[in-house]
């Protein structure tokens, strides 16, 4: 079925736009299959409002008379209004867009489409491979190596066609451990501590079962990885009562008895159900309109989300402590694997790893431990806090990820090499893109998509000149040392900037940041040229 098949009314005269921040506009409104076109009738400046239809999260109509009203609650949590005359062309256009912006078909959706004049679809696609990742790390090859083990994805669907292996651990073996973890989440290496050697995996959890199943290769994997050091920690982000209520499905945990020089902490790191009603009650909070302070103060804490927060933070922290402070090697999963696992990694990286925390270096972080091992981001990122769907697998967990890098962010100013707008922006691209990158919920599903030859890559896109110079943080100062954050209440802040940033107070701030970004560009430039003339005089 065509996109124009779902649209009974493309054009209504007369409309009237209300949005956060702007006078109310009247003007021309057009539907297509991916946007909705707003053109007010200014004919000095005439203004255009784009509006991604996959942006919109839950849309409700209000009948009055002749004409009707439509309010479109966005996943960017902008909410906007629509005045359109005539009930017909009211409920017509309210269809359209219900049923545009839910498309299940991924060729559908607008990356296909999306054409801009100064991109091509030859352009590389991503920034690295595991390949090249492993080739980087020249003192990872004595006893380390790469597999090719799930070069057709048959032995874990979510996992890229190559994973870096212990060297003593042949294929065979890699294939028979796959069998014991659920999803076929064997361990991998994801990070190498140059300081010191030790590494970081990731796995899901071991199908050890109510009858407490072994697999002898999963163990000697594990035992592999700690090849000539006392011990190891396995870092699981279920509470010790979830690890064992998990062994009556068929799931479990990695016993004393068979990882002997294993130790295992438990940290439970929601996810889920918990998570995405967590983010509903934040974002109902943030859009009170009351002005009682207790009464705002209370529904913030009732939403829980900064504790999610601070509980993930301090989980990466003490993940980050194992291998930077005590000097051991971990192993971290949840019970999938694909969601508190890679949240947990990828913070840890950040605090210790300076590489991480440049612009090109987090961009590569994210597509290695997001986009290369399999979270599912359509699942997660179907709906935001708006819908009014019955939930199924949504989970704001990316969102998650982006409020702890922010929270570093506020704490460590000039650590990172990036800003606020880069976060902002990748929030936004989560939920609805005009970018490939973060469409299907695994590297198989991209691979059968074809989306590196039929979609831009959003990664990229970030680091062209233009857009670096916007994403840049201009008080970068590389710090080799690791950024340890502080994670008592008073240390955590609400992210303003995302759940208040269609506010008043939200935009001055904004405009208020981005004149300081160009003070300390022109100090920079001007600091430059005086350097220079001294040169040259000299």
């Amino acid at each position: 079925m065509e996109l124009s098949e779902h649209i009974k009314t493309a054009n209504v005269e007369d409309a009237v736009l209300r949005q956060p921040l702007h006078p109310a506009a009247r003007g021309t409104l057009c539907v297509t299959g991916h946007h909705l076109l707003f053109s007010d009738r200014e004919e000095s400046s005439p203004q255009h409002f784009l509006l991604l239809l996959r942006n919109i999260d839950a849309i409700e109509k209000r009948m009055s008379g002749s004409s009707g009203t439509i309010t479109i609650k966005c996943k960017d949590l902008c909410v906007l209004q629509l005045d359109i005359p005539g009930m017909e062309q009211c409920l017509n256009i309210a269809r359209s867009i219900e049923t545009l912006s839910c498309l299940e078909n991924v060729s559908e959706m607008y990356p296909f489409f999306y054409r801009p004049s100064d991109q091509s679809l030859k352009d590389q696609w991503g920034l690295s491979s595991t390949e090249k990742h492993y080739s980087q790390m020249t003192d990872l090859h004595d006893r380390w190596r790469v597999s090719s083990v799930n070069r057709d994805y048959s032995v874990c669907p979510t996992y890229p066609q190559a994973v870096i292996v212990p060297k003593d651990i042949n294929d065979e073996m890699l294939v028979k451990a796959a069998k014991f973890r659920h999803g076929g989440r064997f361990p991998v290496l994801c990070y190498y501590h140059r300081k010191n050697g030790m590494v970081i995996m990731r796995s899901s959890q071991p199908l050890t079962g109510a009858n407490r199943k072994r697999c002898r290769e999963d163990e000697l994997l594990l035992q592999a990885v700690i090849d000539g050091s006392d011990k190891g920690y396995i870092i699981d982000t279920r509470s010790s009562q979830q690890a064992q209520q998990a062994r009556m499905t068929g799931g479990g945990f990695e016993s004393k008895s068979c990882y002997s020089c294993w130790k295992r902490l438990h940290r439970q790191v929601e996810r889920g159900k918990a998570l995405q009603e967590s983010l509903i009650k934040l974002v109902e909070a943030c859009g009170n309109d009351s002005h009682n302070m207790d009464r705002w103060l209370s529904k913030l804490e009732n939403s829980k989300w900064l504790s999610h927060v601070q509980t993930a933070l301090s989980t990466a922290g003490l993940l980050a402590e194992c291998v930077e402070r005590d000097g051991h090697s971990v192993l971290v999963h949840c019970s999938e694997g694909t969601d508190s696992t890679l949240l947990i990694s990828t913070v840890a990286q950040l605090i210790m790893d300076p590489c991480c925390r440049t612009l090109e270096g987090f961009l590569a972080l994210l597509e290695r431990e997001w986009v290369q091992a399999g979270h599912p981001f359509q699942k997660r990122c179907a709906h935001s806090a708006y819908s009014h769907a019955r939930l199924q697998q949504e989970s704001p967990v990316f969102l998650l990820l982006l409020d702890c890098v922010w929270q570093l962010l506020h704490q460590f100013p000039l650590a990172l090499g990036f800003s606020e707008a880069l976060l902002l922006r990748l929030a936004t691209e989560a939920y609805a893109s005009s970018y490939g990158t973060f469409l299907c919920n695994s590297d198989k599903e991209r691979s059968v998509a074809i989306l590196s030859m039929k979609t831009l890559c959003l990664f990229q896109a970030l680091l062209r000149p233009k857009e670096r110079r916007c994403y840049a943080n201009p008080l970068y100062e590389r710090t080799e040392l690791a950024i340890w954050p502080s994670v008592h209440p008073q240390s955590l802040q609400l992210w303003r900037g995302y759940f208040l940033r269609w506010t008043q107070q939200a935009r001055h701030l904004e405009e208020a940041q981005e004149e300081i970004r160009n003070m300390v560009i022109l100090w920079e430039k001007m600091f430059e040229y005086v350097c220079f003339n001294f040169f040259m005089l000299s």
